[in-house]
């Protein structure tokens, strides 16, 4: 039985050894030449990928104080108060997808800037969810000492 002729390679392959633009890391790597979210952001420049660690610290940021904000009272209005938290929710999501997008890119800097903006963004979500609790308690403490 005859052997089946291998498959024709493509004129346009990237793994060519001349053609190195279309390479993409597929493990860590440290360095500023990263394309991150959009072809050609940040171009390699330090001040642009500054820009970008600080873009996805204000992401990783946001996506978690959004997270505490689905959990509001909707209000007088049940379709209303729904359709806010869906819209909230769907923000969400669309940062964490670009937050995940850009640490596919493989890059060590951009890892470690989403890492710490969700742990940033966290601390900033419990530490307001502890210090509100307590600043009722203290009031109603007061009171009671007060009337005593």
């Amino acid at each position: 039985m005859p052997m089946p002729s291998p498959p024709p390679s493509m004129p346009n392959d990237s793994m060519s050894p001349g053609d190195m633009s279309m390479m993409m890391h597929m493990s860590f790597y440290w360095g500023k030449d990263a394309i991150i979210l959009f072809s050609g952001w940040p171009e390699g420049s330090a001040g642009m990928h500054v820009l970008a660690l600080l873009f996805i610290l204000l992401l990783g940021v946001a996506i978690e104080v959004l997270s505490v904000s689905s959990a509001a009272n909707p209000g007088k209005n049940a379709i209303l108060g729904t359709f806010t938290q869906v819209c909230v929710h769907a923000i969400r999501m669309g940062f964490a997808y670009m937050v995940m997008l850009a640490v596919l890119s493989y890059n060590l800097g951009i890892f470690i800037a989403a890492l710490a903006s969700h742990a940033m963004g966290f601390f900033v979500v419990r530490a307001r969810a502890l210090v509100t609790p307590n600043r009722a308690g203290q009031g109603s403490s007061t009171n009671a000492t007060a009337e005593v």
